[in-house]
C-alpha cells in the first residue's frame, strides 16, 4: 500500500483550490509562494495525478484536481468545526459541577457563593444527580462522588472520608434529653438507605455497636434515601439522624441542630473529586478544582474525633 501524501502538500493544494492563487495560498499558510508550489507538485508525484495546470497567465485545478480538492474541503471543513467546537468549549467561561445530591446541597452548595463572590467573572452550574456523568459526552467539568462510583474515574482525587454523629433538634432534645449516648437509641430515630450502587450507608445498629450498646432495630424509624433530606427532617424536630459533619457543621454551628453526645462513626468509604481533562482548559477552572481541595482539606482537619 503506498504511503498517504504529506499533510503540508495536502494542505498548500487545499488553500490553493480555496482561494484561488499559489499568492493567496502562501499569505493563508505563512510560507512563501515556491514552498505552495513544491508542496503542490510533490502531491502531485504522491498521487500521479496532475492536479493544476497553467491557463494563460494564471494556474488552476484540472478536471481530476477539481474533484479531488472538493473531497478534501468536506474533510477540512469537519477539522475547522471540530477546532471551532474545542475552543468554543475552552474559552466558555460556564463550569458545571455534578455532584451526588446531597452532597450538593448541603456541602458544596452551603460554599460555592464564598467561590463565585471571589471570581465573579466565572459562572458555576452545581447539578444534583445521582448519575455518573460521561466526560467528553455529558456537559460535565467536575463530578463529587462517593466509594467505588468515584474510584472508577480516570481523572480522581480523594476528597475526604466522612464523620457522622447524632444530632436533632434543640427542640426534640429538650423532650427527649438522652442521659447516656444508649439513650439516644431510644428516641425516635431517622434511618438512612442509598441506592446499592453506593454502598452501605450509616446506621443506627453500627453507631450502637460502636457505643457497645444493643439496638432494638428498624421497628419505628423512618427511612430516607436521601441523607440531607434525613438531616431536614432532624431539623424539623421528627428524630435523630447521623449526620454527616460534611453535610451538618453548619446547621450544627448555627444552633439547628445539636449534639448531645459527640461520638462519631467514619463512613467506610471516601469522597472524590473527578474532572474532564479538557475542562481544566477553561476560564476558572484550575482555580475551582484549587478551591475543592482546599474545601476537603479545612473539612478533613475538622472533622475527625475530637477536632470539630
Amino acid at each position: 500500500m503506498s504511503s498517504p501524501p504529506p499533510l503540508r502538500a495536502i494542505q498548500a493544494f487545499e488553500a490553493f483550490g480555496r482561494l484561488g492563487s499559489v499568492t493567496a495560498a502562501a499569505a493563508d499558510l505563512g510560507v512563501t509562494v515556491g514552498a505552495v508550489s513544491q508542496q503542490i507538485r510533490k502531491l502531485e508525484e504522491v498521487l500521479g495525478l496532475q492536479l493544476v495546470e497553467r491557463r494563460g497567465r494564471t494556474i488552476a485545478l484540472t478536471a481530476r484536481g477539481g474533484q479531488y480538492h472538493a473531497e478534501l474541503v468536506a474533510a477540512f471543513d469537519l477539522l475547522r468545526a471540530a477546532h471551532d467546537r474545542l475552543e468554543r468549549a475552552r474559552l466558555n467561561r460556564l463550569l458545571t459541577i455534578s455532584a451526588l445530591p446531597s452532597l450538593a446541597t448541603k456541602w458544596i452548595g452551603a460554599h460555592l457563593f464564598d467561590w463565585q463572590t471571589a471570581h465573579p467573572l466565572a459562572n458555576v452550574r452545581l447539578v444534583g444527580n445521582d448519575a455518573e456523568p460521561v466526560f467528553g459526552v455529558d456537559p460535565v467539568d467536575f463530578r463529587l462522588t462517593y466509594g467505588d462510583l468515584g474510584a472508577r474515574l480516570a481523572h480522581r482525587t480523594e476528597l475526604f472520608t466522612d464523620w457522622v454523629v447524632p444530632a436533632c433538634s434543640p427542640g426534640l432534645l429538650a423532650r427527649h434529653a438522652p442521659a447516656t449516648p444508649a439513650d439516644i437509641l431510644a428516641a425516635p430515630l431517622l434511618g438512612i438507605e442509598w441506592d446499592r450502587h453506593q454502598g452501605a450507608a450509616p446506621t443506627w445498629s453500627a453507631w450502637a455497636a460502636l457505643i457497645g450498646a444493643p439496638h432494638r432495630g428498624k421497628a419505628g424509624e423512618v427511612t430516607f434515601s436521601l441523607s440531607s433530606a434525613a438531616i431536614d427532617a432532624a431539623i424539623n424536630g421528627r428524630g435523630f439522624v447521623l449526620a454527616q459533619l460534611a453535610m451538618a457543621s453548619q446547621d450544627i454551628a448555627a444552633g439547628r441542630l445539636v449534639v448531645p453526645f459527640d461520638i462519631r462513626l467514619k463512613l467506610g468509604n471516601p469522597y472524590y473529586l473527578a474532572w474532564d481533562p479538557a475542562a481544566l482548559d477553561k476560564p476558572f477552572a484550575p482555580e475551582l478544582k484549587a478551591w475543592l481541595l482546599v474545601l476537603a482539606r479545612r473539612h478533613r482537619a475538622g472533622a475527625s474525633p475530637g477536632q470539630e
